[in-house]
């Protein structure tokens, strides 16, 4: 058989990066891939520590003052309110009905003017019971005093009488004595003499000891009748004071305050009435925060300014009782009181609690009751960030905290309120 005349054609061998040519382009999508996530990571870590974090807050809600030093003013500045330096309060001993009103709410009276009148039927009809009472005591006490006086003088009579028959028995025994000693009478005649004039002697005896005993029985009888008649004289007393008390008069002189009967109205015992107060003379209450109450004393400075002028005044009492977060102080002035202060009159009144010292400050605000004073929001450098920081802080005043420890000066803080802040660490604060 024959061969055709065409060469045979044999395939060229694969080369080695032919082979390699369909690995590479497999592994390509992979490589980029893991390239893409590397560089989203090195992003993602990037932007955590140069984005701001924390809790976001608009800055227009915050102020900001800057811790500085200066000359800290220890003092604490109240709204204080003027009232009368003394009031006699007025109560109502008695119950009744309003008869009559003589005075008003506001009127100044004087000592004892009649201010109004009650009426009590049933005190009345006491006072003529305690009266009949003290009448039949006072008719039982005469008769007995004339009993006493009638007893007195039978006494005597029968004392005279014994005392006389005691003389004539002992003339007699004496005649007899004598007699018989003659020889005229016999000697059982002068021991009957003898016998006559001992019993005239024990009878009158007996009858002095009894007229004692009966005269001292009858005299304490009119001592305790004596007594028990002073008893009802003070009880008849008291029932006609109350009779008196229902025409009310004014214990001191002064302006009546709060008094607002009618006629008509009933009064019952310990009502309060009104007050009468001193028309001229004036203190001062305030009402100051509790942070104070270590601190301020009685014999405190301060000042109050009235119709542009200053007065001095000083911590007469302190009240420790704490209400609503603030305790009560009464205030005299030192020296001369305004003329046109008037009761119910407020004024800014400044307590100073000692003498001003340097120090670094900061204006006082709502962060401090907050946050106790243990901490603070500083505000970084960029002003887009505020971090927590624990502080110290000294002493207050209305408008100035004094700083002991954690700020330096020029220091910028959030001296608002935190309550809207939680626990926030951070704050990012935007514009």
């Amino acid at each position: 058989m024959k061969h055709s005349d065409s060469k045979s054609v044999r395939a060229a061998p694969v080369t080695g990066a032919a082979m390699d040519a369909p690995i590479a382009a497999r592994r390509t999508p992979w490589r980029a891939l893991v390239l893409a996530l590397l560089a989203a990571v090195a992003i993602a870590v990037t932007g955590y520590y140069t984005w701001p974090r924390g809790l976001e807050v608009a800055w227009a809600d915050v102020q900001i003052a800057s811790a500085e030093p200066g000359a800290f003013r220890d003092d604490v500045m109240v709204r204080a309110q003027a009232v009368s330096l003394s009031s006699v309060m007025l109560d109502s001993t008695e119950s009744g009905r309003v008869e009559e009103v003589m005075a008003r709410d506001g009127l100044v009276v004087a000592k004892g003017e009649l201010l109004f009148r009650l009426s009590n039927p049933q005190r009345h009809l006491d006072l003529l019971a305690r009266q009949s009472e003290l009448a039949q005591q006072i008719s039982n006490l005469a008769t007995m005093r004339m009993a006493l006086e009638t007893s007195r003088a039978e006494h005597r009579r029968r004392i005279s009488e014994l005392s006389f028959a005691q003389t004539q028995a002992a003339k007699q025994h004496q005649r007899a004595f004598e007699l018989a000693a003659q020889g005229f009478l016999s000697p059982a005649q002068a021991e009957e003499s003898s016998d006559r004039l001992a019993q005239q002697r024990h009878l009158l005896a007996e009858a002095g000891s009894a007229a004692r005993t009966d005269l001292a029985i009858k005299q304490d009888v009119v001592r305790q009748m004596q007594k028990a008649i002073a008893g009802l004289e003070t009880g008849l007393g008291l029932v006609s004071n109350t009779v008196t008390a229902l025409a009310v008069r004014a214990p001191a002189a002064g302006r009546l305050t709060d008094f607002r009967l009618q006629v008509g109205e009933t009064v019952r015992p310990d009502q309060r009435i009104g007050r009468i107060d001193d028309p001229d003379r004036f203190k001062l209450t305030a009402q100051v925060d509790e942070f104070y109450l270590r601190r301020v004393a009685t014999g405190h400075r301060g000042s109050v300014d009235v119709d542009g002028r200053s007065y001095t005044v000083a911590v007469s009492r302190v009240f420790p009782q704490i209400k609503d977060g603030r305790f009560t102080v009464e205030l005299v002035f030192a020296e001369t009181q305004p003329g046109s202060l008037r009761p119910g009159q407020s004024a800014d009144t400044r307590i100073t609690l000692g003498a001003a010292s340097k120090g670094l400050l900061l204006p006082n605000g709502a962060f401090v009751n907050d946050s106790g004073g243990a901490y603070a929001y500083v505000v970084a450098a960029d002003g887009r960030s505020a971090l927590r920081r624990p502080i110290r802080i000294g002493r207050r005043s209305n408008s100035q905290i004094e700083l002991l420890g954690g700020l330096a000066a020029g220091e910028r803080v959030i001296v608002s309120s935190y309550a809207a802040f939680g626990k926030a660490e951070r704050l990012r604060l935007v514009h």
